[in-house]
């Protein structure tokens, strides 16, 4: 009999414990990646990013929530793409960060990104009744994306991906295990 990994099916809510910057709310976000495996089974170049649903259903995007006060900016990112998405991987060198008004509340928010190089995709997940997630490639995906900034930082991810220099398997990055989670 195997042992099979636990993970917290609630995702934490409220925002009495989450972070802000000159009155703007702090969210943190992910674009989880992959690279597609061609016909042979082989890794090929190609890119493909997961989107997810909002929570009513009428926009894509990808995961990000507010960052908690007893996390990392890198913890909350990876926390954010369990919950949301369903995914967990190493959470690289931030994209870069955007003020964004919020259409739902009318005030100036401050978003930082990260890539994830995703490592496994859950079959449950805390708000898989809520959200659908999908694997799009990156001209898709920016043009189902709802929000200016999440295609801003997706195209500096896809800069990254493509600099000879820099490749994911160059960064340093940060894998946060289930248990820090919850």
């Amino acid at each position: 009999m195997g042992v099979e990994k636990m993970v917290c099916l609630v995702s934490r809510t409220g925002r009495q414990f989450q972070r802000y910057n000159k009155g703007r709310r702090q969210v943190v976000g992910c674009i989880p990646y992959r690279f597609k495996l061609s016909s042979d089974g082989k890794i090929s170049d190609e890119v493909e990013v997961l989107v997810i649903s909002s929570q009513k259903g009428h926009a894509m995007m990808f995961p990000k929530g507010g960052w908690e006060l007893d996390e990392s900016v890198e913890e909350a990112a990876s926390r954010e793409s369990l919950e949301e998405a369903g995914v967990l991987g190493n959470v690289e060198h931030q994209l870069g960060k955007w003020d964004f008004l919020s259409k739902s509340r009318g005030t100036y928010y401050e978003g930082l990104m990260f890539p994830m190089l995703v490592t496994e995709q859950l079959e449950l997940w805390p708000e898989q009744h809520a959200r659908q997630r999908i694997w799009m490639n990156v001209v898709d995906a920016r043009e189902a994306c709802r929000d200016w900034w999440m295609k801003e930082a997706l195209d500096v991810l896809v800069g990254r991906l493509s600099s000879p220099m820099i490749q994911p398997k160059e960064e340093k990055t940060l894998s946060i295990s289930i248990e820090t989670m919850c």
